[in-house]
């Protein structure tokens, strides 16, 4: 999550995928600490996925690191409320439709020192996600199913992040 991190953030990410052919996609939401209620200030949030052939295309020029994770990546960095949000396109599933679309999420928390994975964000509407899958999710961080609303050109996910919910290992905050 750290190769190619910007030195300065902020809570709104704009990835490539906005501005190329397919699906918009808008996820954005709160973060919030294990009491469900508490905005989560200086969290940083690296999502990455596939394009639109279900690859994670590394695009022209692009650094070493976006060969691994793809040029659709990016990062936010809440500010005291909490928010954020990203501006991107929505993935395709892998080649051979094998294995739904999703969204790779990773949280680094300032007073934590390594960072976690939270559920991939998986599309509610996404004809793999199965009954089977929706009951396999372990909910880490909260539920990774996006519902998406329509907004113009838009697909617009509302999505909250609970930090440290059912992260195992994640050290009790004083």
């Amino acid at each position: 999550m750290f190769d190619g991190i910007p030195k300065e953030m902020n809570s709104v990410d704009t990835s490539d995928g906005w501005s190329k052919p397919g699906q918009k996609l808008i996820v954005k939401g709160k973060v919030v600490q294990l009491d469900k209620t508490t905005p989560a200030s200086d969290i940083i949030i690296y999502y990455y996925h596939t394009d639109q052939k279900g690859y994670y295309s590394p695009g022209e020029n692009k650094d070493a690191a976006s060969k691994k994770h793809g040029r659709l990546r990016g990062w936010v960095k809440t500010g005291t409320d909490g928010t954020y949000a990203i501006y991107t396109s929505r993935p395709a599933q892998y080649p051979g439709n094998q294995i739904e679309a999703h969204i790779h999420v990773i949280v680094k928390e300032p007073d934590i020192d390594e960072p976690y994975w939270i559920d991939e964000w998986i599309f509610d509407d996404d004809p793999l996600v199965s009954p089977t899958l929706r009951q396999r999710l372990e909910n880490k961080g909260g539920s990774g199913i996006l519902k998406t609303t329509l907004e113009g050109d838009a697909q617009v996910a509302m999505h909250d992040v609970v930090l440290g919910l059912n992260i195992p290992g994640y050290p009790v905050k004083k």
